[in-house]
């Protein structure tokens, strides 16, 4: 299948529960950082490069502490923008759970619009350094949550991560009342009670957005938009595992950005943050109609 990201493994589309996304656009972005394009490909690349060894001929994947996924996942490829609808409806309609990889994070309101039409109001978990909650200006990367909010449930939907709002993304916060938990919050309740709050206030319709900012840039400096005193990638992945296990409808990885990446430690970390969420998520299956 030529580059798929190593976490794959089924050659069937048919009989996957997972199926991985690849949509390589940034066109709505307006970072000065440039290259997330180039990110589906390369995180898939890494993956390779860094999970999978090979002794006396033979490859061998490197699982996490968690082991090998109990589930079939399928590595589609790329598709454009422009074929989100339509790419997204199969998946759902065949009852399986899309893991994406962009790209900018204008992407995820497609893929929710489009899942919203299956199953809503979502719970959305949104981690990211910034709320992405602008009004004022849509159908953009920093406008996600706003152009999403019909198919929101914004008391059962999580930001995590965020610590660089707007003025007009603050007072969009307060507004529509959903749930913040900053890296500094964290820190001072701790992880689990953070977590168990988290959990507490999540709904039966999960999707994960994982904007790759919200790790701080020691750990991931390969970002578009990247902002200090972020969590860090222990913390980040339990949160997913955790989250994991409630069953999702789905999970995109946005905003790394190759260009601007040190030994390709964001790439790889991306794909660990993939393969997290993949070997502790249960299988959340049979979507309910609206």
């Amino acid at each position: 299948m030529g580059n798929t990201l190593c976490w794959s493994n089924s050659d069937s589309y048919r009989e996957s529960d997972y199926v991985v996304v690849g949509i390589p656009d940034e066109s709505h972005s307006h970072s000065i950082r440039k290259g997330t394009s180039s990110a589906p490909d390369r995180i898939r690349q890494i993956s390779k490069e860094r999970d999978v060894y090979v002794e006396n001929g033979l490859e061998s994947l490197a699982y996490t502490n968690l082991g090998p996924s109990q589930s079939k996942i399928f590595d589609l490829g790329n598709v454009s923008r422009r074929d989100i609808p339509q790419v997204f409806e199969r998946i759902i309609r065949d009852d399986k759970i899309p893991i994406t990889m962009g790209g900018d994070h204008s992407l995820t309101s497609l893929i929710i619009k489009t899942l919203g039409k299956k199953s809503k109001p979502l719970s959305l978990v949104y981690f990211d350094a910034h709320p992405d909650f602008v009004s004022s200006t849509v159908d953009f990367y920093g406008s996600v949550i706003y152009d999403c909010l019909p198919f929101l449930d914004m008391k059962s939907s999580v930001m995590i991560g965020i610590r660089s709002p707007e003025f007009e993304e603050i007072q969009n916060i307060k507004k529509y009342g959903i749930n913040v938990f900053s890296p500094t919050d964290i820190q001072y309740s701790g992880l689990k009670q953070t977590l168990n709050e988290i959990l507490s206030t999540l709904g039966k319709n999960i999707y994960i957005s994982f904007d790759m900012d919200c790790i701080d840039p020691s750990f991931a400096p390969g970002v578009s938009v990247p902002v200090p005193l972020g969590l860090d990638p222990l913390t980040a992945s339990i949160l997913l595992q955790n989250i994991g296990k409630c069953g999702i409808l789905g999970m995109d990885m946005m905003e790394v950005c190759p260009p601007f990446d040190i030994q390709d430690n964001t790439s790889h970390l991306a794909s660990r943050m993939i393969s997290e969420m993949l070997v502790s998520a249960k299988i959340h299956k049979k979507i309910p109609s609206i």
